[in-house]
């Protein structure tokens, strides 16, 4: 039975049997719906072009549904152009000529066409749902069409509205609109499976994006984790989203996006290093700046500048935390300035770069007075960036380390695991973590590093904690021995670059191994799947993105530039809807804007569900299913007697 008190406070919203017996019926009907489609996406990294083409096209489904529904009445270029004109319309509508005569009858025509395919994806959804969805300028005019009836009865009715439409000049505005609805009723659930900053120009945008899309969840990555941590004031994470961010020349996400301003390190860097030419730190030039462009020697120069100072405050961190275990990380006290050499474990390795004039050789992790003032005014930066802040909350309030949703547990790097296929454990305290609970203990760490009181002691080892979780060795979002960041930039030996990952790489090929992190985390093996990102699958070499024969599936497969050599393509969509689960395989956005139709994802359907899923098969489903047996106990209690109706 509910509680009677419980009850009472049910009463306030459904004041009658009446409304508690249609709330009752509204909700049985909800529950037999087909289940919503939910799209998962990783590793963005800051590509906000491609991931707003994948997310605007549906990942190609919106192209199969105007295929399936015109292809026996339409020409192949206008089913082309009806798809672009669902992705992009301002741009499609700004290439057509609105003096020709035939402009308007263009119009109706393509409205009428853009309702069919409105009318296709939203028929999984309740009237009041789509609704929603609606902007109010036009909601009783969609409304109207979605559902109007087109036989002889009401044929003039709905002709009538499409003709008004064009007679009043709001054609384009209209055709904008129900692009809008088509795309937001296409996904019904968004994932993305962690990595949105870093390397790509302008995460800053998918976070725009993200933050305007009705229902997300976004599950940490290490390159996630590290903004947070710089936003928190960790001056390690902020010299390291600086170094990143100058590395794959993004000034206009930092300088324009955010509002960092680099002036002071550009200064710095020109006096500095004005006779080195720092020619190891030349950036990756993937993009063009629009709005900042940078002298590309003295980006260079900034890069070396930042990067020695953030291996000092590295140095210092991992000084003040004996517990992380990471003093062999501690590399600028290995050099042999002299002889311009360094030593790591028993060998000595030549310097590639041996121009250090602001590293003390008798101190070598101090800062001096310069780079001392330098970071603390980039820090302020960051914490003064109301669209920073904007975004760190976001991926505060609508992340977390892990998810388990439908069925499937979604997280972003790895379950740590020895060789033998156990849970590795991490001390912390008298505490002894694994598997889930170490998640759950990260999750509560990284909370308390941007919610705890600015400057205690719990606020500032929970701030640290963030940039262990960036590259230490026991840390589930990086999963690797270590962060050869010092290696790459200083030493040849392709040995030293070596990071060796996690033996839970290895091991998820095992269906034994996927079962056990399923059953951890509470879920079924017989009807449950992981979703994984942060290592690019590399399709060149032969890997697959599928793993246990379909338990797990890793979807970094490229949407960033930068690892497009590797992997061949560019990237993964997991689409999950109630026929079943499909894995989209992308060309690069180079080439699907040049032409999409010939560059469409290459579709895989993994696995397919024994019956169409409900509404009513899904975890929002078990809590509508609760509101009923309450709403029915209520419903009792109003016939009754025990409470009075009013």
């Amino acid at each position: 039975m509910t509680d009677p008190h419980y009850l009472r406070l049910l009463a306030r919203e459904y004041p009658n049997a009446d409304a508690a017996a249609s709330e009752i019926i509204n909700l049985n009907a909800i529950l037999c719906l087909p289940k919503g489609t939910e799209y998962f996406f990783s590793d963005l990294h800051g590509e906000s072009e491609a991931f707003g083409y994948l997310l605007n096209s549906a990942s190609g489904i919106t192209r199969d549904k105007i295929e399936w529904l015109f292809q026996k009445s339409v020409s192949l270029r206008e089913r082309e152009e009806l798809a672009n004109l669902v992705y992009a319309p301002e741009q499609v509508l700004s290439q057509k000529d609105t003096g020709d005569d035939s402009y308007c009858e263009w119009c109706e025509i393509t409205i009428y066409r853009l309702v069919q395919v409105c009318k296709t994806v939203a028929s999984k959804y309740t009237r009041s749902k789509v609704r929603k969805k609606m902007p109010e300028t036009f909601a009783y005019v969609i409304d109207e069409l979605l559902h109007a009836d087109t036989e002889d009865t009401k044929e003039q009715y709905y002709g009538e509205i499409i003709h008004s439409i064009t007679r009043t000049g709001m054609a384009e505005k209209f055709i904008i609109t129900i692009s809008r609805l088509i795309r937001q009723c296409s996904i019904d659930m968004l994932h993305i499976i962690g990595d949105i900053f870093d390397r790509g120009p302008h995460a800053d945008l998918v976070m725009d994006e993200l933050m305007g899309f009705h229902d997300v969840d976004i599950e940490w990555g290490n390159h996630d984790v590290s903004w947070m941590g710089a936003a928190t004031g960790n001056l390690a994470l902020v010299a390291n989203v600086v170094r990143l961010g100058i590395s794959y020349n993004n000034f206009d996400l930092l300088e324009d996006g955010y509002g960092i301003n680099l002036r002071a390190l550009s200064m710095f860097a020109a006096e500095v290093y004005q006779d080195d030419p720092c020619t190891i730190f030349t950036p990756h030039i993937l993009d063009e700046n629009t709005y900042d462009p940078v002298d590309i020697p003295l980006a260079a120069k900034m890069h070396k500048a930042i990067a020695i100072i953030q291996f000092k405050l590295e140095g210092q961190l991992i000084a003040r935390h004996p517990e992380y275990q990471m003093e062999d990380r501690v590399l600028l006290d290995k050099i042999d300035f002299q002889n311009g050499t360094v030593t790591i474990g028993e060998t000595t390795y030549p310097l590639t770069d041996r121009l250090f004039p602001t590293v003390s050789p008798e101190h070598p992790l101090e800062l001096t007075p310069a780079e001392e003032e330098l970071i603390h005014t980039l820090a302020l930066s960051f914490s003064h960036s109301e669209k920073l802040r904007k975004h760190i909350r976001f991926l505060y309030s609508h992340g977390s380390m892990y998810k388990c949703v439908n069925s499937n547990l979604l997280y972003h790097g790895c379950i740590l695991m020895t060789e033998d296929g156990e849970f590795d454990t991490v001390s912390i305290g008298d505490k002894t973590l694994s598997g889930k609970e170490y998640l759950d203990y990260i999750d509560t760490q990284v909370r308390r590093a941007y919610f705890a009181a600015p400057g205690s002691e719990e606020q500032r080892n929970a701030s640290d904690f963030l940039w262990y979780l960036w590259c230490g060795p026991k840390s589930p979002l990086f999963g690797k021995s270590k962060m050869a960041a010092f290696e790459r930039y200083f030493i040849l030996e392709p040995e030293t670059h070596t990071e060796a990952r996690n033996p839970y790489y290895n091991l998820i090929e095992q269906r034994e191994t996927c079962e056990k992190i399923l059953r951890e985390f509470g879920l079924d093996p017989a009807h449950s799947h992981i979703v994984n990102g942060h290592v690019p699958v590399k399709i060149r070499q032969g890997e697959s993105p599928i793993k246990a024969g379909g338990l797990l599936f890793i979807i970094d497969g490229g949407i960033s530039k930068a690892y497009q050599k590797q992997t061949g393509i560019g990237g993964y969509t997991l689409i999950y809807n109630s026929h079943h689960l499909a894995l989209a395989q992308h060309k690069p956005y180079e080439l699907a804007k040049q032409d999409f139709s010939k560059n469409a994802p290459t579709m895989q359907i993994v696995e397919i569900m024994p019956r169409r899923l409900t509404v009513g098969d899904t975890d929002n489903g078990k809590q509508v299913a609760q509101q009923i047996e309450e709403l029915t106990e209520l419903l009792k209690a109003y016939r009754n007697g025990e409470i009075k109706e009013k």
